[in-house]
């Protein structure tokens, strides 16, 4: 195979958000899942700093559903108490998997049990929705890699946290469909947990199916112990690069907005 040189895809973002706009003041509550790993933690409270300087006037507040404090029911009660009537959460998930499915609406249920008056719009998470993977997820997934600098590279792997959810993992291979179209070299899944194969296994494939060199892709949008192992594994495994996760990218950034504002319309 001849290697391909990695820089970031010209990826078209039609409607894009005008990020800078004045805000609504409609409060933004982004949802995360949460890490006992405090790294992850830091992670969600910068890209809500990034999210509410994007948008100014509009309040953005991190929340987790497990392991860091405050829960998003805790937030949305917060909110209701100190008088607003309407709250945006954005589920900070890149499937629609049991979390999306089930854990966030239960926070919402749970908080508007107490406060009845507050409306909260929920909106899809950052991962593709309806089958349509956003352009500025392709590109910060794309800018991280070529952040890493990995020189000419003939295949590459999609590293995801995994999940049992055949629908979720759907997505995920939609993803990686999307980056192999944008980089011109073949993309496979892999996974830290849940599901194979793990990112060694999937380096290890496409090297001995003749692609000397492999770079991983991190699917994740903040550090911890599953970007951590994807790290070791694929080391081991010869990968050129890892990416790190997405963190308060600027498109990252762009697509919480556009979420956002997606809910306006509904």
């Amino acid at each position: 195979m001849a290697g391909v040189g990695v820089t970031t895809p010209a990826i078209g973002l039609s409607g894009a958000v005008e990020a800078a706009r004045p805000g609504s003041g409609v409060p933004v509550v982004l949802v995360a899942h949460g890490s006992r790993d405090l790294r992850a933690a830091a992670a969600t409270r910068a890209l809500a700093g990034a999210v509410e300087a994007a948008r100014p006037g509009t309040p953005v507040l991190p929340s987790w559903l497990d392991h860091t404090e405050p829960g998003p029911t805790e937030v949305l009660r917060g909110l209701a108490a100190a008088g607003h009537r309407t709250a945006v959460v954005v589920p900070l998930l890149l499937t629609a998997a049991y979390h999306r499915r089930v854990d966030v609406p239960a926070a919402v249920t749970a908080a508007r049990q107490d406060a009845p008056e507050l409306t909260v719009r929920v909106t899809d998470v950052l991962g593709p929705a309806d089958g349509t993977v956003d352009a500025g997820l392709l590109a910060g997934l794309a800018g991280r890699l070529a952040e890493t600098q990995p020189g000419p590279v003939d295949a590459l792997v999609l590293a995801a946290a995994g999940t049992r959810d055949a629908r979720a993992r759907g997505s995920v291979g939609r993803v990686a469909a999307a980056l192999a179209d944008g980089f011109g070299v073949p993309c496979t899944v892999s996974y830290a947990s849940a599901a194979p194969p793990t990112a060694d296994v999937a380096v290890t494939r496409l090297r001995a199916a003749g692609a000397g060199r492999v770079a991983v892709v991190a699917y994740f949008l903040a550090p911890g112990l599953f970007h951590d192992s994807v790290v070791a594994a694929a080391d081991r495994a010869g990968a050129v690069a890892v990416s790190g996760p997405l963190n308060d990218s600027p498109d990252l950034v762009e697509l919480v907005l556009r979420r956002v504002d997606a809910t306006d319309h509904r």
